[in-house]
């Protein structure tokens, strides 16, 4: 499993598992960048990965509103962020999702399916890992 260089005493804020909170999730994630000072492009880049992950676990892990927690932990580290999603849902295999066929005609393609995708564009690094009941996500965002 990757870990980054974290301090111990990362801060970690728990919120529903409903769509709700994804407003105060993207408070905290634009609060952190603006701490880091990441560009105004690279700061929304982040918000939208952190906001896509978090509908994912809503929707694939837990099936559903309200079946679970969302754990968010972030640091500031060496010009980087460093943030890190744990849920207690289904087991995620990013192995197992099939790359999307951006080259195919638009009637052709899944209506579901880029999330992912664009999570890997808009981060410097993804990192997954399921552990004793725990998906862990950690995404860093390195400052330009």
């Amino acid at each position: 499993m990757f870990e980054p260089h974290v301090d111990a005493l990362m801060p970690k804020f728990t919120f529903p598992g409903r769509y709700e909170s994804l407003a105060q999730i993207a408070a905290l994630v634009r609060q952190a960048t603006q701490e880091l000072g990441l560009s105004s492009l690279d700061a929304y880049t982040v918000e939208m990965a952190v906001d896509e992950a978090c509908s994912n676990i809503i929707e694939h892990a837990y099936g559903g509103e309200g079946r679970g927690e969302i754990e968010l932990e972030y640091m500031i580290e060496a010009n980087s962020l460093i943030i890190r999603l744990r849920d207690h849902g289904k087991p995620f295999d990013p192995k197992k999702v099939r790359p999307p066929r951006r080259d195919a005609p638009l009637k052709k393609r899944r209506n579901h399916g880029l999330g992912l995708y664009f999570i890997y564009q808009w981060m410097d690094e993804v990192h997954f890992d399921f552990s004793e009941g725990t998906n862990t996500l950690t995404m860093i965002k390195r400052k330009k």
